[in-house]
C-alpha cells in the first residue's frame, strides 16, 4: 500500500486529493496545524480513512517528525496563505509559510529519505504581469504581489533541490481552479454564494473589485489528478496545468447570477476597496505538455462549474434555514 503525506489536506484541493489516493489504494495521512477549532468538515467523505498529523510549516522539526512517523513515499505540499489580497497586508508571513516555508519542507524530505517524491502546487499567480500569452513552463516569471513573490521562490527552490540534490520534486503551475468547496473569502465563491443568497432573499447586493480581470477557471477535482500524474512519473518535471479558455470576472457574475434567474448588474456594485495594490490583468495557460506527457485533460468546462458551485451554495442556504 502506497503511503501519501498531504499538506493542506483541510482546504479545497487537499480535500480532493485525499479522496483520489484513498480510492486508488493509498495510506494517506494529513499534516494540520494545531488550532481550538475542527476543520476538517471537507474530509467527511474520507474522513475515517484519512490520519493527521499535527505539524506547520513554520516549524522544521515538526514536519521531520512528520515525514518519520507517516514515512511516506510521496508528499504534496498543498499548504499555503492562498489569499492574494491578504498577501498585500501580510507579507512577511506569507513569505515565511508559501516561501521559506518549502524550503523547510523540502530540506526535510533531502534530511529523512531523499527517495520521498514531491510535489509543490506553484500557481498561475507567479506569472502576474503575464510576459506572453498563453503562459507556458517556459515563461519568464512576472509576480505582482508577495504571494506570487514567494510562490515564485518556492517553484525555483524545488527546481534547484531536484537539481541539486536529486529530489523527485516536481510543481504543477495550476491556474484558478474553484469547487463548492471554495472558500468564501475567494472571488468565484463569493459570486456564486451571493448569486444563490439574492435569489433566496438573504443578501441584496454584492460589491466586487476588478471585474475585467481575466482567469483560466477549471474544476479542482480535475486538477488534482494532474498532481497524482505528475509523481507517477519517472523522472520530475514542472507542468501548466489549466484548461486553455479565458474568462472575466464580470462573466462569472453573468453566468452565476443567470443560472437563478438573476441579472447581475442589478446587484453587483464596483468597490475601490477590492482592488489589489497591483493587478494581475490576464492569465491563460497551455497545458499541452500535461496533455501529451501526462495524458491529462479538464473534464468540467466553464459553464458546468459555475452552474455545480451554484447549485452547492442554493442547497447551502436552503439547509440552513431548515
Amino acid at each position: 500500500m502506497p503511503r501519501a503525506l498531504i499538506t493542506g489536506i483541510t482546504g479545497q484541493d487537499g480535500s480532493y486529493l485525499a479522496e483520489l489516493l484513498v480510492s486508488k489504494g493509498y495510506q494517506v495521512f494529513g499534516l494540520v496545524r494545531r488550532t481550538s477549532t475542527d476543520a476538517s468538515e471537507r474530509l467527511a467523505a474520507v474522513v475515517d480513512q484519512v490520519t493527521l498529523l499535527t505539524g506547520d510549516l513554520l516549524d522544521g522539526g515538526s514536519l521531520i517528525d512528520a515525514l518519520r512517523t507517516c514515512t511516506p513515499d510521496e508528499v504534496y505540499n498543498l499548504a499555503a496563505q492562498s489569499q492574494v489580497h491578504t498577501s498585500f497586508t501580510q507579507p512577511v508571513f506569507t513569505t515565511q509559510v508559501n516561501g521559506l516555508g518549502v524550503t523547510r519542507l523540502l530540506d526535510a524530505i533531502r534530511t529523512t529519505n531523499p527517495e520521498i517524491r514531491f510535489y509543490q502546487a506553484s500557481t498561475s499567480e507567479i506569472f502576474g504581469k503575464v510576459q506572453e500569452t498563453p503562459q507556458t513552463e517556459r515563461t519568464p516569471l512576472y509576480p505582482r504581489s508577495p504571494y506570487g513573490v514567494a510562490k515564485a521562490y518556492a517553484h525555483w527552490m524545488t527546481i534547484n533541490y531536484r537539481e541539486s540534490h536529486r529530489l523527485h520534486a516536481s510543481s504543477g503551475i495550476l491556474f484558478n481552479h474553484e469547487s463548492p468547496r471554495r472558500g468564501l473569502e475567494f472571488v468565484t465563491r463569493k459570486i456564486t454564494h451571493a448569486a444563490a443568497a439574492i435569489k433566496r432573499g438573504h443578501q441584496t447586493e454584492l460589491r466586487l473589485g476588478n471585474l475585467e480581470a481575466r482567469r483560466d477557471w477549471g474544476f479542482a477535482g480535475d486538477f488534482v489528478e494532474a498532481m497524482w500524474l505528475m509523481l507517477q512519473l519517472d523522472e520530475p518535471d514542472d507542468f501548466v496545468i489549466a484548461t486553455g479558455q479565458t474568462h472575466s470576472v464580470r462573466e462569472f457574475c453573468d453566468r452565476a447570477f443567470g443560472h437563478v434567474g438573476l441579472n447581475y448588474l442589478d446587484y453587483v456594485v464596483h468597490d475601490e476597496a477590492h482592488m489589489r495594490p497591483a493587478e494581475v490583468d490576464l492569465l491563460v495557460g497551455d497545458a499541452s505538455k500535461a496533455h501529451e506527457l501526462l495524458g491529462w485533460t479538464p473534464t468540467v468546462d466553464f459553464d458546468e462549474l459555475v452552474a455545480m458551485m451554484v447549485d452547492a451554495d442554493v442547497a447551502l442556504i436552503d439547509e440552513s434555514v431548515r
